[in-house]
């Protein structure tokens, strides 16, 4: 691929909410997880049931549907691993993501499209004319893997190179990390890892007993990947596809970011892409869940500014529940809201999320209460708003605050 031809944006998604999401912040394709044998299984997850109606979803939206099966497969689990590889193929899945041999025995036995995990850490052009051998259709290389490298990889090999640009970074070589298996018995290896780097963790000095928190320096936890500021330059590399990580994240980060990188890209082959729209870009990703920015691996190998100095999100803003939508009139635009706590004045922002509505962002313009605009809702009032997106009954609403 050069960089003539877009890139695909493949976006995460670990439920219908954050199917629809993704789907309509401009996704070319999304990746997901049924019941088993993922890297997310304490997602939500599909089921293995709902995979026709997914890849029909997906296909009547024009995106592709990338099935993940990237988890260690064992002996018992073999006569599963063929229902759904069969499953997956009778459903018109695009692409299988995976890297144990089980997996891609069974989809050359199928004749269906794989594509390699990051787990099997692909850091050079050897490696992945080895996986293009055996029938690969793409590989996503190791996260360690700097542009320089990356880009003499594509031009060394035939199959498409797949890359993560955004989401939560393990401090482990690609996620090869035995320290939740050890301490809780939950392998990060069969995606049940519950993320023990992310704690605070004492120190003690074994003489005199004395003992330090780290509580300024979470020393085993990595600032989320970012990689809005440079995309241009992954765009020119010739990767074919961006990956977005976070299927176990909120409909709202997806929406977000999704669309971010979705203007980005576009805006790039218009030739519009700035320094000051990146900036701009940046700040809006801050809104959502994020452990701070960086750049990754991409320019070498980080140092110690890249592991975060605090615990969990230092998103700048934050959703809190208020209600649902009890109706919406598409002719004239509106949704009804029923107010089950809090307020809502106008010049505030909400999320109106919900499984086929996806995620509604919006200011509100005005409040009308029984033909009369008033100044702030209060809980226990069914009001009314304009809402430009189709919403749903039952569809949750949350104010968006400062943090």
């Amino acid at each position: 691929m050069n960089h003539k031809t877009k890139p695909e944006l493949l976006a995460p998604a670990g439920d219908w909410s954050m199917l629809n999401t993704a789907i309509n912040s401009g996704a070319d394709a999304v990746y997901f997880g049924v019941d088993k044998l993922n890297m997310r299984a304490a997602a939500d997850n599909f089921t293995l049931a709902e995979l026709p109606e997914i890849v029909d979803h997906c296909k009547l939206n024009d995106v592709k549907a990338h099935l993940a099966v990237n988890s260690i497969v064992y002996e018992n689990e073999l006569e599963y691993l063929d229902e759904l590889i069969r499953t997956a193929k009778s459903a018109g899945v695009d692409m299988i993501i995976c890297w144990d041999l089980a997996v891609i025995q069974k989809c050359s036995e199928y004749n269906m499209p794989f594509c390699i995990s990051t787990q099997a850490s692909i850091s050079n052009s050897e490696s992945a004319k080895f996986y293009e051998r055996l029938g690969a259709k793409r590989i996503v290389l190791a996260r360690e893997c700097t542009l320089d490298k990356i880009k003499e990889i594509i031009g060394k090999v035939n199959i498409e190179v797949e890359t993560f640009v955004h989401g939560a970074m393990c401090v482990a070589i690609s996620g090869r990390c035995f320290m939740s298996h050890e301490v809780f018995g939950k392998s990060a290896n069969r995606g049940e890892c519950i993320q023990p780097c992310r704690r605070e963790y004492e120190i003690i000095d074994k003489d005199d007993k004395h003992s330090f928190i780290l509580g300024e320096d979470y020393v085993l936890s990595p600032k989320d990947l970012c990689a809005i500021e440079f995309i241009d330059k992954l765009i020119e590399a010739g990767i074919s596809s961006f990956k977005i990580e976070g299927r176990k994240r909120s409909p709202e980060y997806i929406a977000k970011v999704v669309s971010i990188y979705r203007k980005a890209i576009d805006l790039y082959y218009e030739q519009r892409l700035t320094e000051e729209t990146k900036q701009n870009f940046v700040f809006e990703l801050k809104k959502v869940y994020n452990r701070e920015f960086s750049p990754g691996f991409y320019f070498g190998t980080p140092g110690s500014e890249s592991f975060v100095h605090s615990h969990g999100s230092v998103a700048t803003t934050r959703k809190v529940y208020i209600g649902k939508i009890l109706n919406y009139y598409k002719k004239s635009k509106v949704a009804f809201i029923k107010l089950e706590t809090g307020n809502l004045k106008p010049g505030e922002s909400i999320y109106i999320i919900g499984n086929n509505t996806g995620t509604v962002e919006l200011k509100i313009n005005k409040i009308i209460l029984d033909d009369n605009e008033i100044a702030e809702a209060i809980k226990g009032m069914s009001v009314t708003i304009e809402c430009d997106d189709r919403v749903r009954e039952h569809d949750k609403v949350y104010k968006i605050t400062a943090v």
